[in-house]
């Protein structure tokens, strides 16, 4: 058996890293992950942007605390930052001007910047724009975010704080008896406490420690990335069907990734994107711009899971106390990371959260909800 730590936090995606990177400063940590390289399914696989808006106002205090750290990282966390201005535009038909309504509605109060748009101005910002998209929402807040320097600063911060990262570890079985003894393809590991932070595999980790299922369900979401003619504008915003049937934003190069916004239930897997869901993105991007699209350069699909009621779970187990929950973040865990990080770090220590996260309330996503 490995030595023993405080904290064996299993799944080195977005989430269990900021956790780790939290946490090492304090507790002797083992970051466990399954495959060879972290963040292989989901981190990995993100569309990347900031949106204060997606995942509802719930959602939207983790976001908003961490949109300060991504603009401006500690100087010895990442030397630039990690997020640059994009802007989101949610577009409309006559069918989808109720959604903005209730949009305005959800966020009336917030700091959430959003402007009505009319035609003229939605044109301005989408050229080629077919007829029969007349209203938009404008929230100038959304922003890009570089994933893959978000993730990699996590991890570093982790391993310099004195965690241990190990992969090709696949969990096959834990048991509390005093401590967790966690067995491992890569061997076994005893701690104190074990974090799941496993994201589509959450369920299936907690099953093996014995622990009940909370219902965290994975979802596949679909990019393509297109080359289409005319090139888009650089600065086009991250467009948002208001019915939730594509988004799309530009990328380098003068390419576009493109998503139908599909969200279909599937076993937590290497999933792989499936050309009907390629072509019912292209079929309503075609819809909406007269753009030409030219070639599928290539497509993939990522893991989203949710809880039931689709906010995330963050703390203990209310039947194994050292059992701590940190999973179902869906397509918000990178934008959440910092300050939901920080909020876990808290719940796990049992002290009050730091200045940054100390307005955020943590009981809705209390892992208790559900027992």
């Amino acid at each position: 058996m490995s030595r023993a730590y405080d904290v064996a936090v299993v799944g080195a995606g977005i989430a269990g890293a900021s956790l780790a990177a939290e946490v090492a400063g304090e507790a002797k940590v083992v970051l466990i992950e399954a495959e060879a390289q972290p963040g292989y399914h989901s981190t990995g696989r993100s569309a990347a942007f900031w949106s204060e808006t997606y995942g509802g106002p719930q959602i939207q205090p983790l976001t908003s605390a961490s949109g300060r750290f991504l603009a401006a990282p500690p100087a010895d966390f990442a030397d630039r930052p990690l997020m640059t201005q994009r802007g989101a535009l949610h577009l409309a038909d006559a069918e989808g001007e109720g959604v903005l309504d209730a949009l305005l509605d959800e966020f009336a109060g917030s700091p959430v910047p959003l402007e009505r748009l009319g035609r003229r101005e939605i044109e301005r910002r989408i050229p080629g724009l077919r007829p029969g998209r007349d209203a938009a929402l404008f929230e100038p807040s959304c922003a890009d975010i570089d994933v893959g320097a978000l993730h990699a600063a996590y991890l570093k911060r982790a391993r310099a704080r004195g965690a241990a990262l190990v992969t090709d570890a696949r969990v096959t079985g834990a048991r509390h008896d005093g401590g967790w003894r966690i067995e491992t393809s890569g061997g076994t590991f005893a701690a104190d406490i074990l974090v799941n932070a496993s994201g589509a595999w959450a369920d299936e980790v907690a099953a093996l420690a014995g622990i009940a299922p909370i219902g965290i369900t994975p979802y596949r979401r679909t990019i393509a990335q297109l080359r289409v003619a005319p090139p888009p504008p650089a600065n086009l915003p991250l467009v948002i069907d208001a019915r939730e049937r594509f988004y799309f934003k530009p990328e380098a190069g003068g390419r576009l990734w493109l998503s139908p916004h599909d969200e279909s239930p599937c076993a937590p897997s290497d999933c792989a994107a499936e050309e009907i869901d390629v072509a019912t993105a292209i079929d309503r991007l075609e819809q909406a711009v007269d753009w030409r699209v030219e070639r599928v350069e290539r497509a993939w699909a990522g893991l989203r899971s949710f809880a039931p009621d689709r906010l995330p779970v963050y703390g203990f187990d209310p039947g194994r106390p050292a059992f701590f929950w940190c999973a179902g973040q869906g397509g918000f865990g990178i934008q959440t990371a910092p300050a939901a990080a920080r909020l876990a770090a808290a719940l796990l220590f049992g002290r009050a959260p730091d200045e940054t996260v100390a307005h955020i309330d943590p009981a809705p996503y209390s892992a208790a909800r559900f027992s």
